[in-house]
């Protein structure tokens, strides 16, 4: 099982986890200060080349390097870079999306959010064939904000998020940034809207989630197995013919027809996490037509999913520690005890017994060991969600109710309050087998099982088994790693969080190596959570608002405490 690499939950998203957990807890309601953030959750070198297209990739960039080698995909027809957005007013998120984000509310000044339904071709080798229903979402320009520059284009993470229900959320927080552009988002092919992959049912994604994924036995390893090939199955039942081409390089081709289409002369772009490696990919693609970018949250793009598994791994239990030695700290009020290492152990001993019998809940579900895990590290990608990890640990062990942990996994795992699920969990597989080539079987992960296990007794033999996601996948995946070498494009501000759990620090600097001389600018935020710029940090959010709305580069190492 992998965690999704995008934002914190939603503010929305959090307040009703409070609610439903103090509802189901019998207490009375604990209120949101109103500052609680979070979303959804797991993973070299352009040239320029005359006579082409003013917006063609350069001839040598058409295909990145590690993926099989052909002529430059075709121009793209007028149809595609001169087609006209018909905007009107939203629909509310569906099931794929995610209902719970609930409708977008209107913005300062009654602004009201606009969606409109892009199409690209389904593959770039044939422009002029198949086409595919891109779903966009936008808040237009604020008055009085100064000259406007253009769109900024958000990418929420994931992969698998959709940015559609996401952009909404987080909109108070982007408000000034409205004053100079166009807010959009999208969800990217093959999630929500735009085509969302879903390869089983509801009723079976609840089993698949709730099952054993860290085997003991050759019998529970051959059901793990068995239940990655009957997962792929179903997508290839289900999305057949959308698999081969739902790869982040074709989505990194629908920016660039977003840009075209937005009438931007070059992409302003805000990627967080996953989107930090799409905006990598895209900035390999089209390097002179990077305009003001930053991402946060950063992806190390030289990892394979070993490397970046283990890395997770470890970025989740660095959280955990710190949140322990906070809840340590508080005494007798810590459910794990009053010793961080005490606490560690308790919760891994908490996870053993979860795989030996599961733990009643008030919905009637049983929280199993990969749902606890789950549930503990949904709670960890901000410190607004810490008092929730508090109380579902404290339930969890003393009162042997596993409700809280349940609804922070189902958090995770995309699954709506109605319980259905959105396309998340489904579309991060398709997306990550479609671009990553290695594929893991029993033998491969067994060798690599203590590494993990040293790394994080809590999250790292989930992490090791989670490798099989690609198991019997039926597309062959594109490349080893993705590339980002980006030489010529404009700086890129690149913000790490040295406490991140699902995007560890080291990775902000691998990028900036790999983006090429003089891209990458580094900003350091010396905090805990997933994504700076939304932690209400005011250094951060000077050096990055200096960049998007007054092209002020900070001094590459800048440091914010």
């Amino acid at each position: 099982m992998r965690h999704t690499r995008s934002l914190r939950p939603r503010a929305a998203l959090v307040a009703a986890l409070i609610a439903a957990a103090a509802v189901a807890s019998g207490c009375g309601s604990a209120a949101s200060d109103g500052t609680g953030k979070q979303a959804a959750h797991p993973h070299a070198r352009g040239s320029s080349a005359s006579g082409r297209a003013p917006d063609s990739p350069p001839a040598s960039s058409t295909r990145p390097s590690g993926t099989p080698t052909g002529p430059p995909s075709p121009a793209l027809p007028d149809s595609v870079t001169r087609q006209k957005l018909s905007w009107s007013r939203c629909p509310e998120p569906n099931a794929a999306q995610g209902t719970d984000a609930g409708s977008p509310s209107p913005l300062p000044g009654g602004t009201r959010w606009e969606c409109a339904e892009l199409k690209v071709p389904l593959d770039y080798d044939e422009p002029k064939g198949r086409t595919l229903g891109i779903a966009m979402i936008r808040a237009t320009e604020r008055k009085g904000g100064g000259k406007r520059i253009g769109s900024l284009l958000f990418n929420f993470g994931g992969p698998g998020g959709s940015g559609v229900a996401t952009l909404p959320a987080f909109a108070r927080d982007y408000e000034k940034l409205r004053g100079r552009y166009d807010l959009v988002s999208f969800d990217p092919r093959g999630v929500g809207r735009s085509e969302g992959v879903r390869c089983l049912s509801d009723k079976k994604l609840d089993g698949y989630f709730a099952a054993d994924w860290t085997p003991d036995t050759d019998s529970e390893q051959r059901r793990l197995f068995d239940r990655q090939e009957n997962f792929a199955d179903g997508c290839e039942k289900r999305a057949g013919t959308l698999l081969p081409h739902l790869t982040t390089e074709n989505t990194a081709r629908d920016m660039d027809v977003m840009r075209q289409v937005l009438g931007d002369e070059k992409l302003h772009y805000f990627g967080i996490s996953y989107g930090t490696e799409l905006g990598g990919v895209y900035a390999h693609l089209y390097p002179r037509k990077v305009g003001r970018a930053v991402f946060d949250a950063v992806v190390d793009p030289r990892s394979t999913p070993v490397a970046g598994s283990l890395s997770q791994s470890g970025g989740f239990q660095l959280a955990l520690d710190n949140f322990l030695k906070v809840c340590a700290a508080r005494g007798e009020d810590c459910p794990v005890g009053e010793d961080p290492d005490e606490g560690k152990q308790r919760i891994t001993d908490l996870l053993a017994e979860l795989d030996a019998e599961p733990m009643p809940t008030d919905s009637g579900r049983k929280l199993t060991e990969s749902l606890a895990e789950g549930g503990i590290a949904q709670a960890l990608y901000a410190k607004d969600t810490w008092q929730l990890l508090s109380r579902g640990l404290q339930e969890a062990l003393v009162d042997g109710d596993g409700s809280t942990l349940l609804l922070l996994a189902d958090a995770l795992n995309g699954r709506n309050q109605d319980g259905t699920y959105s396309t998340l969990q489904s579309s991060l597989t398709a997306i990550s087998c479609a671009d990553n080539r290695q594929r893991y079987g029993a033998r491969e992960i067994k060798s690599e099982l203590p590494g993990f296990t040293e790394a994080s007794p809590v999250f790292g033999p989930m992490s090791a088994w989670g490798l099989s996601s690609c198991h019997d996948w039926p597309v062959r995946g594109q490349w080893t790693s993705p590339p980002v070498g980006a030489t010529g494009a404009d700086p890129i501000l690149l913000v790490g969080t040295t406490g991140d759990p699902a995007t560890p620090y080291g990775g902000t600097r691998a990028m900036k190596k790999e983006l090429g001389e003089g891209v990458g600018v580094e900003v350091t935020y010396r905090g805990e959570g997933h994504g700076a710029y939304d932690s209400d940090n005011t250094c951060v959010r000077r050096a990055v608002d200096g960049y998007l709305l007054r092209g002020k580069v900070p001094e590459d190492g800048t440091n914010c405490r």
